[in-house]
C-alpha cells in the first residue's frame, strides 16, 4: 500500500565483485545513515535501509556462466543519496575513497547544495548530496 510518502520501494544492482563492492557500499554509506539490514546467502546479496527500517537498496552478484563469465553487461548508473550534514557527504567521499571508490568530484558547494561523486568499484556514479 502506497503511503504518499515515498513512491519508490527499493532499486537493486548487480556488481561483478560482491565482497568488494559491499565494503565500498556499507563503508560510504553509513555516514548517510544507511546499513545492511540483512545478509542473503542463497542469492550472495545484502539488503540495506536507513531510519525507515524498510529495505531500499539490493546489491547483489552479476550473473555469471559455469566459467565464471558475465552473462549479461553491468550497466552503470547514477544514484543521489540524502545527506544530512556537509560533514556526512565528506565521510561518504573519504571512506568511499577507502573502500574501492574513485573519485568522481570532491565535496563542494554548488548551486544551494553541498555534494561529492564517487565511482563505485563497478564505475557507478553515486553521490551524496545536503540540501541545507
Amino acid at each position: 500500500m502506497c503511503d504518499g510518502t515515498r513512491m519508490l520501494d527499493h532499486f537493486g544492482f548487480f556488481v561483478t565483485d560482491t565482497e568488494r563492492s559491499f565494503a565500498f557500499y556499507e563503508s560510504c554509506l553509513a555516514p548517510l545513515g544507511v546499513r545492511t539490514v540483512e545478509r542473503q546467502p542463497e542469492w550472495g546479496s545484502v539488503v540495506m535501509t536507513g531510519e525507515a527500517d524498510v529495505p531500499f537498496l539490493w546489491v547483489g552478484p552479476a550473473e555469471r556462466d559455469g566459467e565464471g563469465n558475465l552473462r549479461q553487461a553491468v550497466r552503470t548508473f547514477h544514484f543521489a543519496f540524502t545527506a544530512r550534514s556537509r560533514e556526512a557527504v565528506d565521510e561518504f567521499y573519504r571512506a568511499g575513497l577507502q573502500n574501492g571508490g574513485r573519485d568522481n568530484g570532491a565535496p563542494e558547494e554548488e548551486g544551494g547544495v553541498y555534494h561529492a561523486f564517487l565511482f563505485d568499484p563497478d564505475g557507478n556514479n553515486i553521490e551524496a548530496i545536503f540540501r541545507g
